[in-house]
């Protein structure tokens, strides 16, 4: 039995994309250490905005930092219980607005729950800022290009 993958409508990949985010909640990370060997690990996002902007946050003593600081280009890989894809490859920046801080911290309650506060010396939001956006439907083996808003 051969499988078939369902048709993608083209004006329904944004909404597509973020199901699967909402769905798969845990992407893997792909950064790459200073020797030149990529490393991926599961993060956990805070945020993840309608331009597919995700904010992750980390700790200064985490392995990653020191990737991001040398190379910031990363890719967020999301697979969902259907299998459905979404890569999302960018810039990784550091987020200094308060505001925005305060804003994602008060709606996560896990990161007061381990960090304490906003304050910590520890604590660093990243923002993920894509540059480009792929979906896959299971079986479809074909990446389409999802638009930015």
């Amino acid at each position: 039995m051969k499988l078939q993958p369902e048709t993608v409508n083209p004006a329904k990949l944004h909404e597509l994309a973020h199901g699967v985010i909402q769905n798969a909640k845990f992407p893997m990370l792909a950064t790459v250490d200073p020797s030149g060997q990529p490393r991926v690990r599961p993060v956990s996002p805070v945020r993840v905005d309608d331009d597919f902007t995700v904010y992750i946050a980390n700790l200064k003593s985490y392995q990653k930092t020191h990737e991001i600081s040398v190379n910031p280009k990363v890719e967020l890989a999301y697979l969902d219980s259907s299998h459905d894809q979404v890569r999302i490859s960018g810039e990784v920046r550091r987020v200094s607005d308060g505001a925005l801080i305060e804003e994602i911290w008060k709606k996560n309650p896990l990161l007061t729950h381990y960090l304490g506060s906003p304050e910590n010396p520890e604590f660093i939001l990243y923002q993920v800022i894509a540059q480009s956006v792929r979906f896959m439907k299971e079986w479809s083996l074909e990446y389409f290009e999802v638009p930015i808003r």
